[in-house]
């Protein structure tokens, strides 16, 4: 069962964050001494590799859908043809969640 109230940016960027702790949670190395908001999760000093960015996505679409009821596919062909990828940062990565909920909302599917 899911919340009826919609999530907010601070609550997306929870999420995000909790995600993202537990996907480096499980990796065979240490954690970064510093992980927020601004740490690259893609590209130069990246805290992760290609399978640890699907896990993530997949599990922010999992938590959307059993906590606020939100089916989103986070990774389309939209999200591919950025000139600004959304999985740069975990700020940019709630930023565009944010994003595709407020379309599902214009759209009339939130």
């Amino acid at each position: 069962m899911y919340s009826q109230e919609q999530p907010n940016r601070d609550t997306i960027a929870r999420l995000v964050m909790l995600s993202l702790h537990e996907v480096l949670s499980q990796k065979e190395q240490p954690l970064p001494d510093l992980v927020n908001g601004a740490v690259n999760l893609i590209g130069r000093q990246a805290v992760l590799d290609s399978l640890g960015l699907v896990t993530l996505i997949v599990d922010l679409e999992q938590r959307l859908e059993e906590e606020y009821g939100i089916s989103l596919v986070i990774v389309d062909e939209h999200a591919m043809s950025q000139r600004s990828s959304p999985f740069r940062t975990p700020q940019s990565l709630t930023d565009y969640i944010c994003l595709l909920i407020e379309g599902q909302k214009e759209n009339g599917r939130a």
